[in-house]
């Protein structure tokens, strides 16, 4: 075997771009095989299901490349703006994702950042809603004040979703209309408040191993790790700056999955958007590579998403079991 940078009994939090880039470049095998390692020994065989909402579609000021739901790319792309979604309609689909075998809610909304007032008000109630549904409840909402992740978190949210997308070198080429320690700062206010995180990234756009390393040591030298960990390949949506960008190849996933479990070990690392794209051979890696939640259900906010019938065949065809939560308010 290649001689890996870590040992897998190691939680660190000091890891540097060039440590993970080694880890990116070895060999596939390697990898996977240290991968497995790590994960046999900090999680267990299941996998959980998190189910995705967008509960206010469409009009966001960022610019973000990738992203239909920004008003630069509207015309391009036909995604209309929507209004924010009825409180009672949102518990209702949470009801839904939760009677199909999902343990954890996430809602998202196209803004650019949480302003105080009815709206926010509302993604408050939706929280609580599916807190007293005995599910892990998950928003995404842009930039936030710490204000503001405190009313989250006395709602009782249980994870604040804000990816870093990409390494710092790379970000700037991905978006203009915010700064990569913006996104930083929002992290901060939600750890201050007591919220766990779930942050991640994308790849497929263009970067290259070293902005993949940098996004990777950026999220593992949080002291601690963020305990949800999403790894997304790019949907090339017709209509957006990147919509011309060939796909990935799913080796590529595997190694991202590898890399996060190897550096933050208690993680849940969750194989995310470009699911659909995979065959189960693929995501039987990914899942070996320690990948240890998927989304689930027919949507990724606005692109399609695995059959739910064909990914409960497929997580018991892999001798998996589907997590429950266990979780208080402010658990992972």
């Amino acid at each position: 075997m290649t001689n890996m940078t870590t040992q897998t009994a190691d939680i660190r939090y000091n890891w540097t771009a060039a440590e993970v880039q080694a880890l990116l470049e070895a060999p596939l095998l390697d990898l996977v095989y240290q991968a497995q390692g790590v994960h046999r020994q900090h999680q267990d065989n299941s996998i959980q299901l998190a189910s995705l909402l967008s509960v206010k579609t469409g009009g966001c000021p960022e610019d973000c490349a990738y992203c239909p739901q920004s008003a630069h790319h509207a015309k391009s792309t036909g995604l209309a703006k929507e209004t924010t979604m009825d409180v009672d309609a949102v518990l209702a689909k949470a009801q839904m994702a939760k009677d199909a075998g999902a343990s954890r809610f996430c809602m998202g909304a196209a803004w650019r950042e949480v302003r105080d007032g009815e709206e926010f008000n509302s993604v408050l109630a939706m929280v609580r809603g599916v807190r007293a549904m005995g599910m892990e409840a998950c928003v995404t909402l842009g930039m936030l004040k710490p204000h503001q992740a405190q009313q989250l978190a006395d709602a009782g949210l249980t994870a604040y979703n804000h990816n870093l997308d990409t390494g710092p070198d790379y970000y700037n080429k991905i978006i203009s209309t915010r700064t990569y320690q913006d996104r930083l700062d929002t992290l901060q206010h939600v750890r201050e408040a007591g919220v766990t995180l779930c942050c991640g990234g994308i790849i497929g756009m263009g970067e290259g191993i070293a902005d993949r390393a940098g996004l990777i040591a950026t999220l593992a030298c949080m002291t601690p790790h963020p305990e949800s960990v999403p790894i997304n390949a790019l949907v090339a949506v017709k209509g957006t700056p990147l919509a011309e960008q060939p796909p990935i190849d799913p080796l590529e996933l595997v190694r991202m999955c590898a890399v996060a479990r190897i550096t933050m070990p208690k993680a849940r690392v969750r194989l995310s958007a470009g699911r659909a794209a995979l065959s189960r051979e693929a995501q039987a890696l990914c899942f070996m590579a320690g990948a240890n939640s998927i989304f689930y259900g027919e949507k990724l906010l606005t692109t399609a998403n695995n059959d739910a019938a064909d990914d409960q065949a497929m997580i018991k065809s892999l001798g998996l079991t589907i997590s429950e939560t266990s979780c208080s308010a402010n658990a992972a």
